[in-house]
């Protein structure tokens, strides 16, 4: 099977790529989007990289890379009336909400701006440079993923 390649986004202020390296795995919960959940349900399979990306940061952008360090299970924040990502409509007979855990890979020296890859002819057609992307976790290609880990390696 061949390993695919994702783009995971957190704010920094909830959980940074630093914080994942402190704690060197976490679970990746409180996604409650459908389609970026089914990217963690059906998608996302264990020893696939992903870059993990500071939104809604001074500056956006890729901070590190991460590996998904587990097969997809059912996201307990979602039963759990105390968390944050509590859903009251989700059955745990039939859980609504996906994880995957990861693990941490590298921070790069410097998050790389959002602005400064939309400047890079190969990554024109990335999934997160289009207008109105919101998703917190999309599939970008192994050439993407390539491109942004050298530009990291590089600044």
């Amino acid at each position: 099977m061949t390993a695919q390649y994702w783009l995971m986004k957190s704010e920094p202020s909830v959980f940074s790529i630093q914080d994942l390296k402190r704690k060197k795995r976490e679970a990746w919960d409180g996604v409650r989007n459908y389609q970026a959940r089914n990217y963690l349900k059906d998608g996302m399979k264990p020893g696939d990289l992903a870059i993990f990306y500071h939104s809604n940061a001074e500056p956006s952008g890729p901070a590190g890379i991460c590996r998904i360090a587990g097969p997809s299970r059912p996201d307990p924040t979602a039963f759990d009336p105390k968390s944050d990502h509590f859903d009251a409509s989700s059955d745990p007979s039939k859980p609504r909400w996906w994880l995957v855990d990861v693990e941490f890979v590298s921070a790069f020296s410097q998050v790389l701006p959002l602005a400064s890859l939309r400047d890079i002819p190969e990554l024109a057609d990335m999934t997160l440079l289009r207008k109105g992307q919101r998703l917190s976790v999309m599939p970008i290609t192994a050439k993407e993923f390539q491109r942004i880990k050298n530009l990291a390696e590089k600044s």
